[in-house]
This record gives structure tokens, sequence and C-alpha cells, in this order.
């Protein structure tokens, strides 16, 4: 345990000036258009449920946005992990300590593809709140977000936390073979692996489909993305639909529920036989690659 946690340090370390970068900037760039901005709402939209849900679109979308964006960054991150580590001789450093070159790999991954992210849900939590005291306080006036319904508001973020964090672990599960078979090839190709997997994937799918008629790897593909999206997002159990702000501020107390039934069903289509397969395929390129390090490190060595 004090291995793995060494190694997590190390590889959140490593990335600390692109993890606040990213996580600080959207914060940023949003409170100065927010402060600066020209904001424009319409009539029909002004009422009591105005500032309530102007705060809650801040909240819930400064969260999205941060989650987004670093879990942009990670896979691009991840991408090359394998064989940065040969590049810049960061192996050695593995090597250095009391763990295997599976525990290697599989750390910084979970570093970059889950912690990140969910570390960001927070950060874009308190950034929303910032967004909502410029914006509502621009709307409505600072009094009127001093009396917003804030037990009501932050539990919903908080359930939303809660459902965007699970999310993002089930979205991991539909997605891994996907990853593991880009960080093999980048490590094999270097950056041609990215290009190699997206024709032989991309391409593939329509040449199999259109000239043999054999769908099976495009729907595959489908599959996975449309599961890992609605994982996320919704997985279509109950309805949250809010086109107004007064179905906003009104649903605002109904997203716990919804949260926990929605994360239920979410959990409920991840188990598949598609995921199953999917992690297989997953293990086999991460056998592959622990088998690359190996030799790379004795070839080091």
């Amino acid at each position: 345990m004090k291995n793995t946690l060494a190694l997590m340090k190390r590889e959140w370390l490593q990335h600390r000036f692109a993890w606040t970068l990213m996580a600080v900037l959207p914060t940023v760039l949003a409170l100065l258009l927010l402060s600066f901005g020209e904001v424009h709402i319409s009539a029909e939209e002004r009422g009591s449920h105005l500032p309530v849900a102007l705060a809650a679109a801040s909240v819930m979308g400064g969260m999205g946005l941060h989650m987004l964006i670093l879990w942009i960054v990670a896979v691009i991150i991840v991408a090359g992990l394998a064989r940065r580590d040969h590049g810049d001789r960061s192996i050695e450093f593995w090597l250095s300590l009391p763990t295997g070159h599976a525990e290697s790999l599989a750390v910084p991954m979970l570093v970059h593809l889950l912690l990140a992210p969910i570390v960001a849900l927070g950060i874009g939590l308190v950034g929303g709140l910032l967004a909502s005291l410029v914006l509502v306080s621009r709307v409505e006036g600072t009094g009127a977000w001093l009396s917003l319904p804030w037990g009501t508001l932050l539990m919903a973020a908080l359930a939303m936390v809660a459902r965007l964090s699970v999310g993002l672990m089930l979205a991991t599960l539909w997605l891994a073979p996907l990853l593991l078979m880009m960080v093999a090839l980048t490590a094999w190709l270097g950056r041609w692996g990215l290009v190699v997997m997206s024709l032989g994937l991309g391409l593939g799918s329509v040449v199999l489909r259109e000239a043999f008629g054999i769908g099976a790897l495009s729907d595959w593909l489908a599959r996975i993305f449309v599961q890992a999206g609605q994982a996320v997002t919704s997985s279509g159990q109950g309805s949250m639909v809010m086109e107004t702000s007064d179905d906003l501020a009104g649903g605002l107390a109904h997203v716990p529920v919804w949260a926990w039934q929605d994360t239920l069903h979410a959990m409920g289509q991840a188990a598949s036989p598609v995921v199953l397969g999917g992690l297989i395929l997953a293990g086999a390129c991460f056998a592959m690659l622990v088998q690359w390090r190996q030799r790379g490190a004795q070839h080091g060595g």
C-alpha cells in the first residue's frame, strides 16, 4: 500500500503543472467572461426561480466542464505513458521501488483516468459556486445569491458529484479495451500508434460492414461508445428534462433520488457480456504491455 501511494504521488507531482492549469483555467475564463461580458436574459425567463436556476446551471456546468477537460488531458497523457517511461528513463525510478511492472503501469493509469477527473469535479464545484456568485449578482443582485436555497442546491450538487464519479468509473470499464489498445500501440509504434488504431478500427469497421456485410466490429464500437456516454450522463432511468428556469429550480429537490436510481441502472447495464469481453481484451493488452516493459527494462539495464 505504501509503495502504491508513492507511485500515485510521484505521478501526480510529475504532471502537477498540467493538472493545475487545466483545473484553474476554465474557472478563471468563466469568471472573466461573466464579470465583463454581456448577460442576456429574456423577459420570459425572469421570475422568482431565475436566481436558483442560474446558480444550479453554473455549479452543474462547472463540474461537468472541469471533469471533461481533465479526462481528455488524461487520455492524451495515458496514450504515451508506457513509451514515456523508456524515453525519459522514468522506468529506472519504477525499478528502484519494490513494485512489479504491472503495478507501475496500472497505478499511473488509474491516477490519470480516474483520480484526476474526480478531483476535477470538486474543483468544478468550487468554481461553479464562484461563477454563480458573479452571475446571480449581476442579474439579480448579491442578496438574491445569499438567499438561495443552499441546502437543496448543495445536496443536488453533491449527488451529481457522486453520480458523475461512479459514471466515470463505469465509462472507463466500457472503454477499457480501447484505452489499453491505445497505450499498447503507442508503446510499440510511437505517434503512429493512434493513427494505426484509428484507421484500423474506423476504416476496418466500415470495410467489414460495406464490403463483407459483417457489422460486428462497428456494432461493438457503437455499443461501447454509447454505453460509456450514458454511464456518465444518463442511463435512461427516469426523466430529468429541464427546459426552463422553473423546471430547473423545481427539479433540484429530485436530483438526489434520480442520481441514485440512475447510478443503479448504469451499474446494471455494465453487468454485460460486452464489458466482460472488453475487460478480457484489455487484460490481454495490459499483459503485452507488461512483457514489453520487462524487455525494455532488461535491455536498458
